[in-house]
């Protein structure tokens, strides 16, 4: 019986249900909303089985039926995945949660989540034969596809904002992409990476504006639930800023369910956490809207998730809504006790969005949402090296033959 690499079907609006073709590429909707991939459950359901992916490399391409590239000729890869999960005792203690574990994905290539987005971003526009790309990030999503860009020949612009970490900066410029920092925040990024795509012809891959970064990142929640052998945990948390990790993770949840791979049909309570610098998934939760309302873009220490507005908040809100999740902002001088404590009692030096994370958990588990019992994962989306900055400190010289 033939068996396909990617069982991809065709590509949808989630608002208006229009489908596309995905064997060209493709932008988004008409209606301006962002397009998902679709993939032929019936087949997978006959030809995909979850004991073949466990005796594969441990790679996200061990998923290759359910992501979107259709030959193995086209994959780029940098070695991403399969990153641990771990416990954290300490600080579920201190938390006065059971069952608290991190999935770190600081220990991925480029030292962040996007990595697993650029993968599959990338690899899918070698098979377009794209050449050159253009998109707007925060930070490590722009390092992440500049190396991917690097590793498949094909040339990326970046632009992002001048108060982005200064690490990702460089990453960009080591791997020979052609920066634009942009005297704004996030916002300005985007419509500057727009009007390049327009004059120069590049393919626009900024957030939503192609459907397969989504797909890259979903392999958390894949991956996740093997590493839990095939349950999914009481509670989920997650820094969001543009959403494409907290949407994947969603997808992959019900692709799973679809698939019958996990053991209860009970879905995980996805937690959305943002800073209360720039919190507008938050405001809209509180507000019970089903989309967001544009917010002043703040600066924070957890800059990747500083995202004021985003094509995907909708969908970011409808995956708390059906999850029976939750919103959460914490502020900046919580946020930055929790990097510290956690690298001080885990050994895991954590990013700060990573940190934020912690403290919304540790807020939700204070008000009672979160119970004592919960089966409760962390997401760490970067390294806390990449952001050193946000360590305060000083550090004494000793002169040759002083004690301490």
């Amino acid at each position: 019986m033939y068996q396909a690499y990617s069982y991809l079907s065709h590509l949808y609006c989630p608002k208006c249900s229009r489908e596309y073709d995905a064997s060209i590429p493709q932008h988004e909707c008409a209606c301006s909303a962002p397009l998902l991939a679709a993939y032929d459950m019936d087949a997978l359901k006959i030809q995909f089985r979850k004991e073949a992916v466990m005796v594969r490399p441990p790679s996200i391409w061990r998923y290759h039926e359910l992501l979107p590239v259709r030959t193995e000729k086209d994959i780029v890869s940098l070695g991403e995945g399969i990153t641990p999960l771990l416990p954290v005792k300490k600080t579920g203690k201190r938390y006065d949660i059971e069952d608290l574990q991190l999935k770190d994905d600081s220990v991925l290539p480029s030292g962040s989540a996007e990595a697993r987005g650029a993968a599959a971003g990338i690899s899918k526009l070698k098979e377009y034969n794209v050449h050159d790309i253009v998109l707007s990030a925060n930070g490590h999503a722009g390092a992440s596809w500049a190396l991917y860009g690097s590793r498949s020949s094909i040339s990326s612009h970046v632009a992002m904002p001048v108060e982005a970490p200064l690490s990702v900066r460089k990453e960009c410029a080591a791997s020979g992409a052609d920066l634009q920092l942009i005297n704004g925040f996030i916002r300005e990024a985007e419509d500057a990476a727009s009007r390049a795509s327009e004059r120069h012809g590049w393919f626009d891959a900024s957030p939503f504006k192609e459907p397969y970064r989504i797909e890259g990142q979903k392999t958390i929640g894949l991956e996740l639930a093997e590493q839990l052998q095939w349950n999914l945990p009481d509670v989920i948390a997650c820094p969001v800023g543009a959403g494409t990790s907290f949407i994947g993770l969603y997808k992959a949840i019900h692709e799973l369910i679809e698939l019958g791979w996990v053991r209860s049909a009970k879905i995980p309570k996805l937690v959305a956490v943002q800073t209360e610098n720039c919190a507008p998934i938050v405001h809209a939760f509180d507000n019970k809207r089903t989309d967001a309302v544009p917010t002043p873009e703040l600066y924070s220490a957890a800059f990747e998730i500083s995202t004021g507005t985003s094509a995907g908040d909708f969908l970011v809100l409808d995956a708390i809504y059906k999850t029976k999740g939750a919103a959460v902002a914490v502020c900046e001088e919580d946020l930055l006790a929790e990097q510290r404590l956690i690298t001080r009692e885990e050994g895991i030096f954590s990013s700060p969005e990573g940190a934020a994370v912690f403290a919304g958990v540790r807020q939700l588990r204070e008000e009672n949402w979160i119970q004592r019992e919960d089966r409760v994962v962390c997401i760490n989306t970067a390294m806390g090296v990449k952001t050193p900055e946000t360590i305060e400190g000083s550090t004494p010289i000793l002169a040759p033959g002083d004690d301490w």
